[in-house]
């Protein structure tokens, strides 16, 4: 409507022509408006006018309004005035750009020309893309299908590859294998036969194959010609271990062990021809070990020292040995069967060397039989580690190691049933059984057991015998004659030494193993000694006599213990314990001897007050007799008793220290005797013939220097 009425008004103003009249008189066309009071103004509601005058108080215009009092009704008018004013100025911009609006109404008409035009041609590339990505789409999985078909022929080929790979046969070992010597290459050579021999049994896709049927006759074929090959080497290096003077642990090193594999494929491949090579080894090295060993060993019994005999007993006297039997032993060789010694360095030297008999044989030297035991087992401690890691190596089995030794243990036992049973040594014996139970650690921190069983056996034989031997040195204790045994002689008697030396060595032997079975054996050899020992004493017809012999007896036995180390234990305790005893008796025999009517008197008045109670008073007539006979002879006594004990007891600390107890004793009893004639009414009159305690014991501090 206001196009319209824009194009008549301007025909109007073309016809004019008057550059004028192009002022279009809004006014005029409009007309006055007029802006009616509303009737109803009166009932507009006045309602929430405060809140709203309260928001525009901050509006300019409004604050103008107020500040200057202006009615709101001509203001109004104003407003309105204004709005119309605009009104039409805005129509005259509408009427004056009506020419530019049709200019844009065309352009925009063109506008949805060419844009149809365009979405037209768009709608066509639509469908275009659609048609090219449904093609794409087909190449897609027409590609992914080609990729694994290409996928899968590849791993064909590669399993194909490895098959053909593992079953064909290269010229090269065919040559090999027919024409080749044993060598480094060779064994290589086996390796890859091994594993095409492996392939053509296990995989079950050649079962199918027709390259089986050609292949397989060849395969077998060159496992006939490479077991065949093989064995004959292996023969040819077995021989060499027989020869003579050949380092059998060299050989076994340097050249089996390079070869071990020749084992594992004929183990594999060759089972009837592995078992012969097995047994031919097991043969050879049986044989060649039992032949050292043998020969060993009868070198070793040239070199053999006998120490004892069935007649060497603790108590079997001296004179029943055989002379023509003991003529040409040295007399140190017979203490060797009672005493310890330096045998026992033999402990400290089991992990040396094995004795070199020739060398030995040279020197002319001789050696207790637990030496020889030492070094027999040393050797074959080490032989038979060396075998049983060569056989663990070379073969993979252990029975191959048993089956070889079967025969040198044979050896080792015939040599040891020709001396075990025959000995009658207590002391190698149980040397032999610290040295087999030194070994049986030895093997243990080497981690090897092939020899436990071995070892075993041989402790098992070993304790048996040596409970005889012990039980026949018992037996002559018991069954000792002892008329034929005694000796007018206080001295130590050669029995007892003999006792405390077997004793000594044996408690020495045991001390870091604490065997309770050979404490109990001491303990019954220990009463069967005390009784013949007291039986032997009650042969001197003076009891002084008997207790000097029982002291220097147990003097010597303790003093034995001692040397032995500080092990002696309860033996030790109970000879220390009879060593006091007779002792506190033969001082009383001694002080009997010489002061008699003194102690007699002493010990008949056991009250300190003479006087008191019932006794009869001590008169100085009675005690007089007693005081100048000592005071007369005490000087002289005293060193009759020290000529007394000098050349009665063997042990001169000993005797020294009996002679101390003894001068102590007589103080004691002389002391008491003094103190009995102080209360004697009329006593000081014998002041005169008392000797002073301090006399008596500057006498008896004189003797004690000289020990």
């Amino acid at each position: 409507m206001v196009e319209v009425t824009t194009n008549k008004q301007g025909e109007s103003f073309g016809e004019t022509g008057d550059a004028h009249g192009a002022v279009f008189e809004l006014g005029a066309f409009v007309g006055d408006l007029a802006v009616e009071e509303d009737a109803s103004i009166d009932d507009i509601s006045l309602e929430g006018l405060e809140q709203e005058l309260e928001e525009c108080k901050t509006d300019d215009v409004v604050t103008n309004i107020l500040s200057k009092g202006t009615k709101l009704r001509e203001y109004t008018k104003g407003v309105e005035n204004n709005l119309r004013q605009v009104e039409l100025d805005s129509i005259q911009d509408y009427i004056n750009e009506s020419d530019n609006l049709v200019s844009l109404h065309d352009q925009i008409r063109d506008c949805d020309i060419i844009l149809s035009q365009m979405e037209t041609l768009l709608g066509g590339f639509q469908v275009e893309i659609g048609s090219i990505s449904s093609d794409i789409k087909i190449l897609q999985e027409k590609s992914m299908d080609m990729g694994l078909k290409l996928k899968n022929r590849k791993v064909a080929e590669s399993k194909l590859a490895k098959f053909v790979e593992d079953i064909i046969i290269p010229p090269r070992m065919i040559d090999i294998i027919v024409e080749g010597e044993v060598s480094e290459e060779y064994t290589k050579t086996l390796e890859s036969l091994s594993k095409k021999l492996k392939f053509v049994e296990v995989d079950p896709m050649l079962k199918t194959s027709k390259a089986l049927k050609d292949v397989q006759p060849e395969l077998e074929r060159l496992r006939q010609k490479a077991v065949s090959k093989v064995f004959e080497f292996i023969v040819q290096k077995l021989y060499a271990l027989r020869k003579p003077k050949t380092n059998i642990q060299i050989l076994q090193q340097s050249v089996l062990l390079k070869y071990k594999y020749i084992i594992s494929f004929l183990k594999e491949h060759g089972k009837e021809v592995y078992t012969e090579v097995r047994a031919a080894y097991v043969d050879t090295m049986n044989k060649v070990l039992s032949a050292h060993f043998r020969a060993y060993i009868q070198a070793l019994e040239k070199l053999q020292l006998d120490i004892a005999t069935s007649s060497d007993l603790i108590g079997v006297e001296t004179g029943s040995t055989s002379l023509f039997s003991r003529g040409r032993e040295p007399l140190k060789n017979r203490s060797a069967v009672f005493a310890l010694g330096e045998r026992i360095s033999i402990l400290k030297e089991i992990d040396e060397p094995a004795l070199i008999p020739h060398i030995a044989e040279a020197s002319s030297r001789k050696y207790p039989y637990e030496v020889l035991f030492r070094s027999l087992h040393k050797l074959l401690m080490d032989s038979a580690c060396s075998e049983y890691l060569f056989c663990d190596d070379f073969f993979g089995e252990e029975s191959v190691f048993y089956e070889i030794f079967a025969g040198p243990f044979a050896v080792v036992d015939e040599h040891f049933n020709s001396i075990i049973p025959y000995s009658f040594d207590a002391i190698g014996l149980m040397l032999m059984i610290r040295i087999i139970h030194q070994h049986q650690l030895i093997m243990s921190r080497r981690r090897i057991p092939c020899l436990d069983s071995y070892l075993d056996k041989v402790n098992i034989a070993l304790w048996p015998r040596f409970k005889i031997v012990f039980d026949m040195h018992l037996s002559s204790l018991r069954n000792a004659n002892v008329k034929t045994l005694w000796e007018d002689d206080v001295h130590p008697h050669y029995v007892m030494r003999r006792y405390a030396e077997f004793t000594a060595s044996l408690i020495h032997l045991n001390f870091e193993y604490g065997d309770g079975q050979l404490e109990l054996n001491l303990e019954r050899l220990r009463i069967a000694v005390d009784d013949l020992l007291v039986k032997l004493a009650k042969m001197f017809r003076k009891p002084k006599l008997q207790t000097v012999f029982l002291i220097n007896n147990y003097d010597m036995t303790i003093s034995v213990l001692k040397e032995a180390g500080p092990e002696g234990g309860k033996i030790q305790l109970h000879f220390e314990e009879l060593l006091k005893n007779n002792t506190a008796i033969f001082v009383e025999e001694l002080l009997l001897e010489h002061f008699s009517n003194l102690i007699k008197f002493v010990k008949t008045r056991p009250s300190e007050d003479p006087n008191s109670g019932s006794e009869r008073p001590i008169t100085v007539s009675e005690v007089e007799p007693l005081v100048k006979d000592f005071s007369s002879r005490w000087k002289a006594a005293i060193e009759l008793m020290h000529n007394d004990v000098i050349t009665s007891f063997s042990n001169f600390l000993c005797g020294m220290e009996i002679l101390r107890a003894s001068l102590t004793q007589l103080l004691l009893y002389y002391t008491r005797l003094s103190d009995c004639i102080k209360r004697v009414i009329g006593g000081s009159s014998l002041n005169k013939d008392l000797v002073s305690i301090s006399s008596i014991m500057y006498e008896i501090k004189k003797y004690s220097r000289t020990f």
